[in-house]
């Protein structure tokens, strides 16, 4: 009986470690990718990756108050006005609210 682990002239056991090379490659590829080229493609709900990704919460003072800017409840300079005030008090620098 022929064995893969008999060496009569056929590709012996070594024909095992070719699949795994090939794995191996693939593997890699996809972790370069994902550590390089698809790291800003990530949805909305999945966390991480920096401050790209920060989602602010619909309920906090920020988003109630640009849906209020948003619905023509207050003008522009109001807005600008109000948000500077809760960037001051959230701890936030930039003129638009997260960085």
């Amino acid at each position: 009986m022929n064995t893969l682990a008999h060496f009569d002239g056929g590709p012996g056991p070594w024909i095992l470690f070719f699949p795994l090379i090939w794995a191996a490659v693939v593997i890699g590829g996809v972790t370069l990718l994902r550590r390089t080229v698809w790291r800003g493609r990530r949805a909305p709900w999945q966390r991480g990756g920096g401050e790209r990704n920060v989602r602010i919460d619909e309920h906090s003072p920020i988003a109630v108050l640009g849906r209020r800017f948003a619905s023509g409840e207050i003008d522009e300079d109001e807005y600008w006005r109000r948000l500077s005030v809760l960037n001051e008090e959230f701890g936030r620098t930039s003129k638009g609210g997260a960085a």
